[in-house]
């Protein structure tokens, strides 16, 4: 095969073209949404089992990322090779299942092959299919149109446009599963233990903030100075500030130390509700810790207050906290 010269123009053209027929492959589907969308949807919904996806090819690879989705997001599923379920695998099926069918021609032999035995046990099926004349859609309870105008293969022949569109049914599909069924950022970190996302909702403040004799709590009419003296001794570069009841009403951070010094000659008799950052962020204990950093680097800072329903300081959460524990 002779390698044929393209120029830089050509090249960002040609990809240009790609993205225009896969983001209009997915575009269409939004008018082939309907009753049966829903019906797909109750089905997966009412499994009593697991959700089966299975399909050949390319077909085969875009629907084990459909079921990896699914399984994540609440919805047990795997994904069964065709070509391998009639030679045993298919005795993973039950009554109690729901098969998913994924062929872009609806006439895939290996997929045919496993017709029957999904009618014997009576599974339900919905059948993911550009042609809704096929086999695959005749046989189907339900039928998802992942049609596509042309491929993005400049020969119409290679799955580009066509596995496009059916992952994002298939995500359509986890989403739309995923609101019915309530999932919360809880139910997702069952499934995502591992890695700075999961710790982030693993953890929740009050499991990482530093408590007691450790926390640096001035008040209002303490001199500036003496404030300089307890951040230092306790070292996170920060001290919470409270009025006479005890609520929070700002914080004296190195940074403001450091504009403090600059703007004033004399320090001497400085009180530090006169420098410090009034209505400081703070954040609840209840709180996950994935919030703390949210805020942390939202506005740039490196310590946290936490705060009770009152107001009142009960604790601090440094970056070093979350760091330690993963979560950043």
């Amino acid at each position: 095969m002779e390698a044929v010269y393209m120029s830089t123009s050509r090249i960002n053209e040609l990809a240009k073209q790609v993205f225009d027929i896969e983001a209009n492959s997915i575009l269409r589907l939004k008018d082939t949404i309907g009753e049966n969308f829903d019906e797909a949807i109750e089905l997966l919904y009412n499994c009593k089992g697991r959700v089966i996806i299975t399909g050949m090819g390319k077909s085969g690879l875009i629907g084990k990322k459909i079921a990896a989705t699914l399984s994540s997001t609440g919805t047990p599923s795997y994904f069964l090779h065709p070509a391998e379920s009639t030679h045993g695998d298919s005795g993973i099926i039950t009554r109690e299942d729901v098969i998913v069918a994924i062929s872009n021609s609806g006439e895939t032999q290996e997929l045919m092959n496993l017709l029957p035995l999904i009618k014997r046990f009576g599974v339900k099926m919905i059948g993911m299919t550009g042609k809704l004349n096929s086999t695959l859609a005749n046989s189907s309870d339900v039928v998802l149109d992942i049609s596509v105008e042309k491929e993005a293969c400049p020969l119409n022949k290679a799955p580009t446009a066509s596995t496009t569109a059916t992952l994002a049914m298939g995500d359509a599909l986890a989403v739309c599963l995923l609101e019915k069924r309530g999932f919360t950022k809880e139910d997702f970190l069952i499934f995502h233990p591992g890695g700075a996302l999961g710790k982030g909702f693993l953890y929740r403040v009050k499991d990482l903030m530093l408590t007691g004799d450790r926390l640096p709590i001035t008040t209002e009419d303490m001199n500036f100075t003496d404030v300089i003296e307890i951040i230092s001794s306790h070292k996170l570069g920060m001290s919470m500030i409270v009025n006479s009841n005890g609520e929070l009403t700002g914080v004296l951070t190195d940074g403001d130390i450091r504009r403090t010094l600059i703007k004033y000659h004399n320090i001497e008799n400085l009180k530090v509700k006169d420098v410090m950052t009034v209505n400081p962020k703070n954040i609840s204990a209840e709180d996950y810790g994935a919030s703390a950093l949210n805020l942390m680097e939202k506005y740039s800072i490196t310590a946290l207050a936490v705060v009770d329903e009152s107001n009142r300081p009960i604790g601090v959460i440094h970056i070093h906290d979350l760091l330690k524990a993963g979560v950043a």
